[in-house]
């Protein structure tokens, strides 16, 4: 019994990865089994849908989006600060969650958008009350641009992209608009 969880999160890894890499349509419950190394039936007994690892992978997103929240929230720094230094990606699980997430919101999962627009939320209201609303958007946005140009040129498997200059800039544009 002790085996059964790392083979669940074999198979919700191999999802995720499935996601990022090759998207939607290509996570196929198949496609899946094949990349965890787990058959058809022991992924059934643990997702008997592909909706269901859709599920668990949303519950992933909350819990890691939840724990970045409170991050941001006591960063020492400012929520502003802290969300730009954040939007690089670095291969985290968040990262990694984030951008399978993405690849649903693409074909319109309508669970997953809202997910993703509720973190969105989140991260306003946390950004507003650090740098006032109408900057909280602009924050979002650089934080955004930053995030999606870093993941976009690294390309699947790539290295990471040097973006502390940029990084740099941006914190220094805030602080500007803060003073």
């Amino acid at each position: 019994m002790a085996r059964q969880p790392v083979a669940r999160e074999a198979v919700l890894d191999a999802f995720e990865s499935l996601l990022i890499e090759e998207g939607e349509r290509a996570a196929t419950l198949d496609a899946v089994a094949r990349r965890a190394g787990v058959s058809k039936g022991g992924l059934l007994y643990h997702f008997p849908t592909k909706e269901a690892m859709v599920s668990v992978l949303l519950e992933r997103l909350d819990r890691l989006l939840a724990a970045d929240l409170a991050a941001m929230a006591g960063a020492p720094e400012g929520a502003a600060a802290y969300f730009i230094k954040s939007s690089v990606w670095a291969d985290t699980g968040l990262d990694r969650v984030f951008v399978a997430a993405t690849r649903l919101a693409e074909v319109a999962h309508q669970e997953t958008l809202q997910r993703i627009a509720a973190a969105q939320a989140n991260w306003l209201e946390l950004l507003a009350a650090d740098v006032g609303p109408g900057m909280a958007k602009a924050v979002l946005y650089m934080g955004d641009g930053l995030y999606f140009s870093a993941m976009l040129a690294r390309g699947p498997g790539g290295p990471l992209p040097e973006v502390e200059d940029d990084v740099e800039s941006l914190l220094a544009a805030v602080e500007r608009l803060r003073g």
